[in-house]
C-alpha cells in the first residue's frame, strides 16, 4: 500500500470514528436526561426520543463522508493509487466534518437535555426544545458540506 492511499484512508478512519465518538457522547448524554424524564412519566417517551437522536447525525455526515472517500479511492473495485498529495488532500478534506462533527455532537446534546428539561416541565413546547437543538446542527450541516466539496472535487487519476 502506497502512502497516498494510506493518508487517505486515515482520513476516513477520523471521519468515521471522531464524528462517531461525538454522537455516541451526544446520544448518551440526552439518553441521560431523559430516561429520569421518562420514568417520571412514560408518555413522554416519544419527545424525548427525537431529542435524544438528534446527536447522532453527526456520526451518519462522518460515515457518509468517509464511504465517498472510499469511492474516490475505488477500495471496493481495486484501490486506484493516489500520490501522496492527493492523500493528503482527503485527510484534510476529512478533518471538517471529523472535527465539527465531534464537538456539534456534545454540544447539541447539552441543548438537546435541556429540551428534555422543557418538556419534563411543559411537553406542550417539544417543537420549540427541537428547535434549539436544531439550530446547533447548522454547524455539522456546513461541515459536512465543507468535507464534502473538499473530497469530491479532489482529482483522482
Amino acid at each position: 500500500m502506497e502512502l497516498g492511499q494510506i493518508l487517505a484512508l486515515i482520513g476516513v478512519a477520523l471521519s468515521v470514528f471522531v464524528a462517531g465518538i461525538g454522537s455516541a457522547r451526544g446520544v448518551a448524554i440526552v439518553g441521560q436526561a431523559g430516561a429520569g424524564v421518562v420514568s417520571e412519566d412514560p408518555d413522554k417517551f416519544s419527545q424525548v426520543l427525537v431529542l435524544q437522536a438528534l446527536p447522532g447525525t453527526q456520526g451518519i455526515y462522518g460515515f457518509l463522508i468517509g464511504f465517498i472517500i472510499l469511492i474516490r479511492l475505488n477500495v471496493f473495485g481495486g484501490m486506484v493509487s493516489v500520490s501522496p498529495q492527493t492523500g493528503w488532500l482527503f485527510l484534510i478534506g476529512s478533518l471538517p466534518i471529523a472535527i465539527v462533527g465531534l464537538i456539534s455532537a456534545i454540544l447539541q446534546a447539552k441543548v438537546a437535555a435541556a429540551g428534555v428539561g422543557l418538556i419534563a416541565k411543559r411537553p406542550e413546547e417539544v417543537g420549540k426544545a427541537i428547535t434549539f437543538a436544531v439550530i446547533v446542527e447548522t454547524y455539522a450541516v456546513l461541515a459536512l458540506l465543507a468535507s464534502f466539496l473538499i473530497v469530491y472535487f479532489i482529482p483522482v487519476a
